[in-house]
């Protein structure tokens, strides 16, 4: 059988718990969502742009604690028209089709089925990595947890003082 908790004692402490919950959410998402439209901006600068599309598809969104935001590509549709950015940024191994796996050698049969040619294995070559995402992460970061610290504090402020206490 559980047992409820109960806190006696300190009524400062106890307000300042009551409080919290109530303030946070006016002061932690707005500077959540001015961080996260720090971090957009700077990625939409540094993407790898061909048409710019990819860099339009780029979102930012927060929730509405304010306690977790999500930047980049979201939603289905556009998870699957950009999905090669992740190829971008990390790069490719390339594929020398002229070995097998444990290094044997390839047969050298004509890929064919006597009417339609489907060509050798192909040598695809190694691309290299074009970080933007982890790049814009890192410039931003300590501004952006500068300014969600200052907001915290605020809010623990606000709710010590008994600032929606009525």
């Amino acid at each position: 059988m559980a047992r409820r908790s109960r806190m006696s004692g300190d009524f400062k402490l106890r307000r300042t718990l009551r409080n919290i919950h109530q303030n946070v959410d006016n002061e932690l998402r707005p500077a959540m969502q001015e961080a996260a439209n720090k971090i957009l901006a700077t990625m939409k600068s540094t993407i790898p742009r061909d048409t710019g599309e990819a860099a339009g598809a780029l979102k930012a969104f927060v929730s509405k604690s304010g306690l977790d935001a999500q930047i980049g590509i979201r939603g289905k549709k556009d998870n699957r028209r950009f999905f090669y950015l992740r190829f971008l940024e990390y790069g490719t191994k390339g594929y020398d089709g002229k070995k097998r796996a444990g290094n044997r050698s390839r047969s050298v049969k004509n890929k064919s089925d006597g009417s339609t040619f489907f060509g050798k294995y192909p040598s695809i070559p190694a691309l290299p990595a074009h970080p933007w995402l982890r790049p814009s992460l890192d410039v931003n970061r300590e501004v952006v947890m500068a300014d969600i610290r200052a907001a915290v504090n605020r809010t623990l402020k606000k709710a010590s003082q008994g600032g929606n206490d009525g």
